[in-house]
């Protein structure tokens, strides 16, 4: 049975207070102690946290292109009475779309991806409606493939076990057969299955295990030791458990392996392994500046309307005033990341409450520092 914690409304205050305290008090040496807002920032979160009835949650400040600050407030694990601290590992959700859109855009830069060309190309198995789409329209939502419950899910005849799934040329087989929703490119509807298949477009092109790609030129080069794939809960090390609020109450939910997904919602980490990734989007590190001007531009539909969804990025404002941005939701969790790339200046955000709104607290971490 799934342990429960229920808390009334009044004593939840208390409770807040008292793992806000543990959790800073506990990992107050880790923070970088030339960073002069740290209390300020503290208590912004915290008054998030008491605001909206959060369990836990991690922040990493980005300051001229430098990780400045990072910090867990809460409980990981209420049970266990583990505090959230820097290393605790959250599931990224959808701001793993941005990760294998890198992916994806660094084979267009070996010549080894078309974005325009179909993706058959690289996947002639697939079914005749699909193979005409292209890498673009997968990464700016605009392929027409339904999303969870938009449109109809039609998986393959034969679902494949969940150690095939590991391979994402096998996890597309879960909807592999759904009718499209509209005609490709001529709406923007996000779609995480589209993901699911870009994860397989970018493992064929690359012509090695997707998980070997991302390690290679990705996870290894920025050290990101803590990443890694969503499988089943076993207790591993530093784990947080993920939490929300129903009539009242603060209840622990189910975890739920979301590897399947791989780019569209599958991967994990600490909040700095998050915050490093921010960092080399805005420092231009994992790609060309040509090739991130690109990601970062609003891509448009067949009509000529411009969207606000880039390649793997929501995009906001123009010049000095660009901002990058995405977030992430599951069960288990609530993440975002928002990039200021003029000044490169940023915040990210990961919380195991499924309450939590992570833009709120954005902002106030932001107003905390300005």
């Amino acid at each position: 049975m799934i342990p429960s914690l229920r808390l009334s409304p009044l004593s939840f205050a208390t409770f807040v207070s008292a793992i806000v305290f543990t959790a800073i008090s506990g990992s107050r040496c880790n923070a970088q102690s030339t960073f002069t807002k740290a209390e300020a920032v503290d208590q912004a979160v915290q008054a998030e946290i008491k605001e909206q009835q959060i369990v836990g949650v991690a922040i990493g400040v980005i300051r001229n292109g430098k990780i400045v600050y990072t910090q867990g407030y809460g409980s990981a694990d209420v049970e266990a009475q583990k505090p959230v601290t820097e290393n605790s590992v959250f599931n990224w959700a959808s701001n793993s779309k941005p990760l294998i859109a890198v992916a994806a855009l660094q084979l267009v830069q070996t010549q080894q991806l078309d974005l325009d060309s179909p993706i058959s190309t690289y996947l002639p198995e697939l079914p005749s409606a699909l193979q005409p789409l292209t890498t673009r329209q997968l990464l700016c939502h605009q392929s027409g493939i339904p999303h969870y419950s938009n449109g109809k899910i039609v998986p393959a005849e034969t679902i494949p076990t969940e150690a095939e799934q590991l391979d994402p040329r096998q996890a597309i087989k879960r909807f592999i057969r759904s009718p499209l929703i509209f005609s490709p490119g001529t709406k923007y509807e996000y779609s995480s299955h589209a993901y699911v298949l870009l994860s397989a477009v970018v493992q064929a092109a690359g012509k090695e295990p997707l998980e070997l790609q991302l390690r290679e030129r990705i996870i290894e080069p920025l050290g990101m030791s803590s990443f890694q794939l969503d499988v089943a809960y076993q207790q591993q090390t530093d784990w947080v458990r993920g939490y929300t609020r129903l009539l009242g109450f603060t209840k622990q939910v189910p975890d739920q392996a979301h590897f399947w997904k791989h780019g569209a919602g599958g991967y994990k980490s600490n909040i700095k392994g998050f915050a490093r990734f921010a960092i080399a989007l805005a420092n231009c590190e994992l790609l060309s500046e040509e090739t991130t001007q690109q990601m970062w531009t609003p891509q448009t539909l067949k009509d000529g309307k411009k969207t606000s969804y880039g390649l793997g990025v929501v995009v906001g404002g123009q010049g000095q005033q660009l901002k990058i941005s995405h977030n992430g939701a599951q069960d288990e969790t609530k993440t975002q990341m928002d990039l200021y790339p003029a000044s490169k200046h940023g915040v990210v955000v990961m919380s195991n409450s499924a309450n939590c709104d992570p833009g709120r607290i954005s902002k106030a971490v932001r107003r905390a520092i300005d």
